[in-house]
């Protein structure tokens, strides 16, 4: 009985053991992977550029087929770009840091997509705007327009034809052409906003005409920039009841509507900066206007302000003031002097009449646009498409203060709109103004490439109101306050839409016959 009852013992015990050994090297089978995981080396990070180009998907732009159903578009040049490209999709995290980011990845990715760098020819000498002179007398290497009486504050000159020696803001008016006032990858453009961002002032007057205060400001190495100072909060909208015309300008709309018109490919505003400016030290210790430096008084609570002298908004009650003596302000690169290069100013066909009453032209006639394209210069060549970028960018921008435009003389009828005064611009982000679309709606009428780059914005990939928040980023204000707040980020992406649903209405009235809607300017003419 004692030797039975051993022997089931025995094998009870034996059996436990082989279980506990089976469970072992079966814990042991499933640990592995996850042993080897955890030992294996890190991968090195990655860099933004990594990352742009590695997270590719397989969204794309593709072009609406032409009249021969090709889906490809010829370019300048004979070559031909597809417009199936993958981009970087950009996945968002949840915090800050990561959001912005993937809206850097997506500017960079932008800037890289072809309908950015198509080919084209090297620009003629002729389609310079300015070139340098072989020998410059002294009394022609600046105008002395506006500066100081006193030239202790400035540096000794000594520039030569290199382009090394050049200020950045001497190499900007020698790098415009005829198309553009920069280059795509101008890399310039750095140290030309470092310049307006940080180098001294020595001498600040006030701009004659216009119709609210401007300062021109002047540098050691005779760059000049036009100032305009902040006059409201960022997010305060212009009030409904206030008439267009008589909107405050808004400093960080000028910086704003610089870098919308990068990202969309027009390159015709000047560059603008924001800057911190100290009202003593930077404007009236150094202003040699006297009208100006009258007009500087401390306020009740110990502020520094001024106002100037202007049509509108110059007086006590609309004074500019420091916080105490701290301003933000826009400080964009003046163009070259109008003694050098002359620019013609030409009324807009579809001015506001700037009445409270009175209707402009274009408002109750509905056949207004073939009369506009049967006057030069808008019945040939590019003008009137030209127009049309203008009038897009705008209604983006939500300003309806473009009653004029200004060209450079030397290039007569075929050259780009420069993009000047947009301080009107971003009041509003809560309506639209659908009647600053008048022009594309009345004309149907849009160039192949602006219309591409619009419906590429209009993708997550490369959504407006995203690369527009990563580029305005990097200005120094940024550091203060958004330029942009998220409404108007917001309203971009929704005007976006509406201007491609016109177009989409011009595209479906013309598809009976009535003229083309997009005028191609990607295609090399035959010959």
């Amino acid at each position: 009985m004692m030797w039975r009852t051993r022997c089931r013992s025995r094998t009870i015990c034996l059996s436990l053991a082989f279980v506990a050994i089976f469970l072992h090297l079966l814990l042991a089978l499933v640990s592995l992977p996850v042993y080897q995981q955890l030992c294996a080396p890190p991968l090195p990070p990655r860099t933004l550029t990594d990352r742009v180009h590695s997270n590719y998907a397989s969204v794309g732009v593709r072009e609406p087929p032409t009249e021969g159903g090709v889906s490809d578009v010829s370019v300048k040049g004979g070559k031909k770009a597809s417009l199936d490209v993958p981009v970087s999709v950009g996945h968002h995290g949840d915090n800050g840091a990561e959001a912005g980011e993937s809206g850097l990845s997506k500017l960079e990715a932008l800037f890289d997509h072809p309908l950015y760098n198509m080919p084209s020819a090297p620009i003629p000498e002729e389609d310079w705007l300015l070139k340098v002179k072989p020998k410059i007398k002294a009394s022609e290497r600046s105008s002395n327009m506006w500066m100081s009486a006193s030239q202790e504050a400035y540096e000794d000159v000594q520039w030569n034809s290199s382009s090394n020696s050049h200020p950045p803001w001497l190499r900007f008016h020698l790098g415009v052409s005829r198309w553009q006032l920069y280059s795509h990858h101008d890399p310039n453009m750095e140290p030309l906003t470092q310049q307006l961002a940080n180098d001294r002032i020595v001498s600040a007057v006030q701009k004659s005409g216009g119709t609210q205060l401007k300062l021109v400001m002047s540098f050691p190495n005779y760059g000049r920039a036009m100032f305009k100072p902040m006059k409201q909060e960022r997010d305060e909208e212009t009030n409904y009841n206030l008439y267009y015309f008589s909107d405050f300008e808004r400093h960080n709309a000028e910086i704003a509507a610089f870098h919308l018109d990068r990202v969309l490919g027009f390159r015709r505003v000047p560059p603008a900066v924001g800057r911190l400016v100290d009202v003593v030290k930077e404007v009236k210790d150094v202003t040699t206007d006297h009208k100006l430096a009258k007009t500087f008084f401390t306020s009740p609570v110990g502020s520094v302000c001024f106002y100037g002298q202007c049509s509108y908004y110059c007086s006590t009650e609309h004074a500019v003031c420091g916080r105490p003596r701290r301003l933000e302000a826009s400080l964009a690169v003046m163009l070259p002097d109008l003694s050098l290069a002359p620019r013609r100013t030409w009324r807009s066909p579809w001015r506001r009449s700037y009445s409270r009453s009175k209707l402009a032209k274009w408002e109750s006639d509905p056949d207004y646009c073939s009369t506009v394209t049967k006057t030069p210069p808008y019945d040939k060549g590019t003008r009137l498409v030209d127009f049309m970028d203008m009038v897009i960018l705008d209604f983006l921008m939500g300003n309806m203060d473009r009653h004029h435009y200004e060209t450079f003389e030397k290039f007569g009828n075929s050259t780009f709109l420069v993009h000047l005064d947009n301080g009107r611009a971003f009041g509003r982000h809560s309506k639209d103004e659908p009647s600053i679309l008048a022009p594309l709606e009345q004309c149907c009428r849009i160039r192949r490439s602006t219309f591409l780059r619009l419906r590429l914005l209009s993708l997550s990939p490369y959504r407006l109101s995203d690369v527009m928040r990563a580029s305005l980023s990097t200005d120094p204000l940024h550091s203060e306050a958004p330029l942009l707040s998220e409404l108007h980020l917001s309203a971009l992406d929704r005007r976006l839409k509406t201007v491609l649903e016109t177009v989409g209405r011009c595209q479906g009235r013309r598809a009976g016959g009535g003229g083309e809607v997009i005028y191609d300017d990607m295609v090399t003419p035959a010959g």
